[in-house]
């Protein structure tokens, strides 16, 4: 193939179209977007429903959203930094706590919804691969699966989020390949693996690994665990007390809000910008007070 310079006139400048702002910034993924928002015709109003799974550097995001003409509504949302008010005061971006998430996602939705007695999910986590089938009085709320940008390895967190979210009553349409245990070669699933990691095996592994052989690095990389006083052996009890508290209530607590003494003490202020003639004013009657010429 020749090799043809890109000739940018005014005809490239006439024709050129911008992008949407969110590709621009490199945050829409608008290709799989459009396939996840549009709904058939024959199901007129009815919303369509994604789980939509982000994360950042401290925390990850769960949220079930539907799509409106003009924005995206959120029906429920779940934080990793709430886990703490269920029992988990440590590791909140781990792949325990991304289940952990997706079941407090699930749960609080469910119970929105009023569908919590009739859809438990499941109840005794064993990492089989399960779906969520129609229930005696009805169907299973749906969502379906949105990771956005992320790269959908197999043992991604996002994953773990789905599979917290399916085991607490949602249905979201999926497939094991993408849990940890997952064999491409043989195809073949080992859940007890799925199973280990739901219940944070793989961190008590390393925690023991890291123990006897740099008890230093240790105590820094496991400070907020020694902390809390959990040994890589209190790890799956402690996720299961988790799974529990999260089923028993799911709802989010409110806030506390600083009051406004308290607020006062933390803001700052600054001066504003004092233009030549109010400084030399300044100068002038400061000469003046201690008689300087």
């Amino acid at each position: 193939m020749v090799f043809v310079r890109a000739v940018k006139n005014k005809a490239y400048f006439k024709r050129f179209q911008t992008l949407f702002r969110r590709r621009r910034e490199g945050k829409t993924d608008y290709y799989a977007r459009k396939r996840l928002v549009v709904q058939e015709k024959n199901k007129f109003n009815a919303p369509k429903y994604r789980l939509v799974v982000r994360f950042t550097n401290k925390d990850i995001i769960a949220q079930i959203i539907s799509a409106k003409i003009d924005h995206d509504e959120v029906l429920v949302a779940a934080y990793s930094h709430e886990l703490p008010n269920y029992g988990l005061k440590f590791g909140l971006t781990n792949y325990a706590a991304a289940y952990a998430t997706g079941l407090l996602v699930a749960r609080r939705a469910l119970k929105k919804l009023n569908l919590d007695k009739a859809f438990q999910g499941v109840t005794k986590v064993n990492g089989q691969f399960t779906e969520i089938a129609d229930g005696e009085n009805g169907r299973p709320f749906k969502a379906i699966l949105d990771v956005g940008l992320t790269r959908t390895t197999t043992g991604n967190r996002a994953f773990g989020v789905l599979k917290g979210a399916v085991d607490g009553g949602v249905q979201i349409p999926h497939k094991e390949k993408r849990f940890p245990g997952y064999n491409k070669e043989e195809e073949k699933f080992d859940a007890a693996v799925l199973r280990k990691y739901i219940f944070g095996g793989h961190v008590a592994a390393y925690m023991k690994s890291l123990q006897s052989e740099d008890q230093e690095r240790y105590a820094r990389q496991f400070s907020q665990f020694i902390k809390a006083g959990i040994k890589a052996e209190d790890l799956e009890k402690t996720y299961t007390q988790v799974h529990a508290n999260i089923r028993k209530n799911p709802d989010a607590v409110p806030t506390q809000k600083k009051t406004a003494e308290e607020y006062a003490a933390t803001k700052k202020f600054v001066l504003s910008k004092v233009n030549r003639k109010a400084r030399a004013n300044r100068v002038a009657q400061i000469k003046a007070k201690y008689n300087i010429v």
